[in-house]
């Protein structure tokens, strides 16, 4: 087993076997008021912890509160002496939580509750239902950014399925600030149990990261993911490496150069690339060590190139330059073994899929803290990794852009 996957897996089991029964689940509690990215930060927190490979989902109380009272509730349902709709929304934060629960129960590891949850008393709540079940850790997001506010509140009006009947874009930001305005009386920030607290993180000028009561290997990983996390929007550029001569003869693996079909695409690429950053003040293009990545990104001039060992090709062991009918024919167990289960699969003195990805947590790491563009060239293991924790879909050969908020298209 590698040293990274090794080191994971036993600080996973020392947790286990050590840690109380409930620390086994894990509930993150979103809290914050309306548009300081809660929902967003929810997203991003699954995305990477689905990629680690626990099994995480995502409970959105407000699809839940859309369900049982309709999508036309107007600022006044939110109103803190609203006694109905503050009975009528508790309500519903505790059927997602009971969902979760039930969800946990059948094998979940990790459920996100993504709500205001802006009292003590809904909180203490949650913990009540939680208690002897699994540990519950806060995310408190607080953004004191008027700029940034108005842009996220504007976007949220835009496309919140509550507005989605309003024909009328300004009443409907003056309805959701009304709406604001109240939860921002009865607001109080978080002070109890477990809580990580991001402070002004979305404007791209610092930020603060609170902790307190944090302990754990998964609580860890959520910490250090967001020290690195930012709100910012910027293009990501992903690629597979133009076509390879070993990819002409089907050989898995290997280090050769282009064809010609290859550099015909490295200089499309180029091309493309120099267009579309062309207003950016600055980028980064990103490669293997392998030279069919750094050759695609030869043509491509004006940027920093960095080339990562861990974007390498998948390592084929033993299998490195044979083809697939070649392992079928000479090493017919391990492409039987293969075929049933590429995931967990390892080659023979080689990597599994399961290998890569924790390989490449530091560049998911160092991807998610740039501010900047990055075009990411790599291979078909590397790339499909990516794709997953991006939550994206990848052809055989093709260039994505993703731009943040859930923004991606094929060029």
């Amino acid at each position: 087993m590698p040293a990274a996957e090794g080191a994971v897996a036993a600080a996973a089991v020392a947790d286990q076997m050590y840690g109380p029964k409930e620390d086994r689940k894990l509930v993150i509690v979103l809290v914050g008021l309306p548009a300081r990215g809660k929902t967003f930060t929810a997203a991003k927190l699954t995305r990477y912890l689905r990629w680690l490979g626990h099994e995480t989902k995502h409970f959105n109380v407000g699809k839940y509160r859309r369900l049982k009272h309709g999508t036309n509730q107007t600022a006044d349902f939110f109103r803190g002496d609203n006694k109905e709709g503050v009975e009528a929304r508790n309500e519903v934060a505790a059927l997602a939580m009971e969902d979760m629960l039930s969800w946990m129960e059948e094998g979940g590891q990790v459920g996100i509750c993504d709500a205001t949850n802006s009292t003590r008393s809904r909180r203490n709540m949650l913990m009540k239902m939680a208690e002897g079940k699994c540990k519950i850790i806060f995310v408190e997001t607080i953004c004191n950014d008027q700029d940034v506010l108005e842009r996220n509140i504007r976007l949220k009006v835009q496309q919140s399925p509550d507005y989605a009947e309003q024909t009328d874009f300004e009443a409907g930001v003056r309805d959701f600030k009304e709406r604001l305005a109240y939860y921002e009386k009865v607001y109080e920030p978080v002070d109890e149990g477990s809580y990580i607290k991001m402070i002004d993180m979305v404007s791209g000028n610092g930020g603060q990261l609170q902790i307190n009561n944090i302990s754990g290997y998964l609580p860890g990983r959520i910490v250090f993911f967001l020290v690195n996390c930012h709100l910012t929007p910027r293009p990501i550029l992903l690629t597979r490496h133009g076509e390879s001569l070993d990819n002409v003869r089907g050989r898995i693996g290997g280090d050769s150069s282009l064809s010609e079909v290859g550099e015909v695409y490295s200089r499309k690429l180029a091309s493309f690339v120099e267009k579309r950053l062309k207003s950016e003040r600055t980028a980064s293009i990103w490669t293997s060590t392998l030279q069919r990545t750094i050759l695609t990104a030869q043509p491509i001039i004006g940027f920093p190139k960095i080339q990562w060992r861990a974007l390498d090709e998948i390592n084929a062991g033993v299998c490195d330059g044979m083809t697939y009918d070649e392992v079928k024919k000479n090493k017919p167990e391990e492409y039987e073994s293969r075929r049933k289960d590429k995931l967990r699969y390892r080659y023979p003195r080689g990597e599994s899929y399961l290998d890569v990805i924790q390989r490449l947590e530091p560049v998911i790491i160092e991807l998610e803290r740039q501010r900047a563009p990055v075009v990411v060239i790599a291979h078909q293991v590397s790339v499909s990794s990516f794709c997953i924790f991006l939550n994206l879909f990848l052809p055989k050969y093709a260039l994505w852009m993703y731009e943040g908020r859930n923004s991606c298209r094929l060029c």
